[in-house]
């Protein structure tokens, strides 16, 4: 148990470190503060308009302050300080008056059971020590018949493609977990209670330069990818339409569910 605990702190601290003093990049971020996944969101919001939202891992606040307008009350929740002070001030800034922040890991979360009317997670769960775990957190706090909404970037279902996509994500980023195949997301959110109502599949194209520069990814790492990408194989170049600066879509996924 001690081995398992020291384990979980390890992986949340580099997750801290990596992400911590690249706060305001990831606010400012033009690909985090766009995209179909965020209109599909503001969409679902204001048709349901929830009292009280937990945006899950909430990084650079994109989701956050799309669902202010739609919602009560957004709970932006994150392991990191430093991300939190940077949405909090953000908000400030853009005079948004109804979000509040909380610290903490997703799959241990400082709220009752039945908490909020909706949960909403982007490009948060391929960081997570346990997705079960956290879906299953979510579940908890989430009220009956509430409303969930999970956008991450997705796993091709093809082993060598799969590959391909971990290594340039681990290479870029050593806090990086996994990126799930839609199958994968889809079997985890059965089993933690909640049933999928809608999935809408999307590719975003991501500029290379900004997209290492992001986090500071290690020159080495940065050569170690563009070897990796200059080495893929047909198919998988051309799945992920890589450019010849290092440029490359890939796919992302929004599920849309209810707590069952």
């Amino acid at each position: 148990m001690g081995e398992e605990t020291s384990r979980a702190t390890n992986i949340e601290g580099l997750v801290t470190r990596q992400f911590g003093p690249q706060a305001g990049a990831y606010v400012e971020s033009a690909v985090h503060a766009q995209g179909p996944d965020l209109e599909a969101l503001a969409a679902v919001l204001k048709r349901e308009r929830p009292g009280r939202l937990l945006d899950l891992g909430c990084g650079g606040g994109h989701v956050s302050f799309t669902a202010a307008p739609f919602v009560g009350e957004v709970v932006a929740y994150d392991l990191s300080d430093d991300m939190l002070a940077a949405v909090a001030a953000e908000a400030k800034r853009r005079n948004i008056g109804n979000i509040v922040t909380a610290q903490g890991a997703a799959e241990a979360l400082p709220f009752p059971d039945a908490s909020f009317d909706a949960v909403a997670s982007r490009y948060s769960a391929h960081h997570w020590r346990s997705l079960q775990t956290a879906l299953g957190e979510a579940r908890r706090v989430l009220k009956p018949r509430g409303r969930a909404l999970f956008m991450d970037v997705v796993a091709p279902e093809w082993p060598v493609a799969d590959t391909f996509l971990q290594a340039l994500e681990l290479l870029r980023d050593p806090s990086h977990g996994r990126d799930f195949s839609r199958i994968e997301w889809e079997a985890h959110l059965a089993a933690a209670g909640f049933a999928v109502e809608e999935v809408k599949e999307h590719r975003l194209r991501l500029e290379f330069s900004s997209w290492v520069a992001r986090i500071r990814t290690p020159q080495a790492h940065v050569d170690a990818i563009r070897s990796l990408q200059r080495g893929a194989s047909g198919d998988v170049a051309k799945h992920f339409e890589i450019e010849p600066d290092g440029t490359f879509t890939l796919d992302t996924l929004t599920l849309v569910a209810r707590a069952a």
